[in-house]
């Protein structure tokens, strides 16, 4: 993939799914991957855009399920955040050991191993060019981290959310499972709430459209898809 070394977006928010750092074993983390992962990111820190991540929890524990099994909702959910703030952990420290200066925001506060979350001091970190992973998600029972995404790209006046899976963009279907499911190029919002696309949950896509944030849907495991992306190749599936 030609990288275009000009970004047209100045800010982003990546959102990272947990199962991503687990690579192909599904649980825990494929250090492999992790490393790939933070060399997409520091090529994008190298163009001097700003960045802001979340990551899920799914490679360690994830709430909705543990829920489904009859736990406590709010318990799970808990449960789900602080397997975010694992995450966040690892990440940081195999992007700090490439030289990019990093910090973890908890919504939580756990101030022994991160800083809490403050906008504010948010926006200062990366206006000076460190990296923040928020972690923790939004700090309440019943959002997904795709909210918590949101919320945080919105509030730290992100220009885009980049949303890295598996696949190549936004299908019509799975294309996992339906082998003639179509790759969208670009959607509306309301598109993807019609359509029920399972891309990022309502509330999430409602909080982008309502402030009128674009998002990107690409695959993460291309190498330099998220470079690419930022300097306006057309890659993956753009919703605005």
């Amino acid at each position: 993939m030609t990288l275009v070394t000009t970004p047209v977006y100045s800010r982003v928010l990546l959102k990272l799914s947990g199962e991503a750092l687990a690579g192909e074993k599904g649980v825990g983390f494929d250090f492999d991957v992790l490393d790939r992962l933070a060399e997409e990111v520091k090529a994008v820190v190298a163009m001097g855009v700003g960045v802001g991540l979340v990551i899920g929890g799914g490679n360690i524990v994830r709430g909705s399920q543990l829920s489904k099994m009859g736990m406590d909702r709010v318990a799970a959910d808990y449960m789900g955040m602080l397997g975010t703030v694992i995450n966040a952990l690892a990440m940081q420290d195999i992007l700090e050991k490439k030289g990019i200066d990093t910090r973890v925001m908890t919504a939580i506060r756990m101030e022994e191993i991160a800083e809490p979350y403050i906008r504010r001091r948010a926006v200062r970190h990366i206006e000076v060019g460190r990296t923040v992973i928020f972690a923790a998600g939004t700090g309440n029972p019943y959002f997904s981290t795709d909210t918590a995404a949101a919320l945080r790209a919105i509030q730290m006046k992100a220009d885009v959310i980049i949303k890295a899976t598996s696949v190549d963009g936004i299908y019509s279907a799975d294309p996992k499972k339906d082998k003639t499911a179509q790759l969208y190029e670009r959607l509306s919002y309301r598109d993807v709430i019609l359509q029920g696309l399972g891309v990022m949950d309502q509330t999430a896509i409602t909080l982008c459209a309502e402030n009128s944030l674009p998002l990107i849907v690409l695959n993460i495991q291309r190498r330099g898809a998220v470079a690419s992306a930022i300097c306006g190749e057309r890659v993956g599936t753009i919703v605005q």
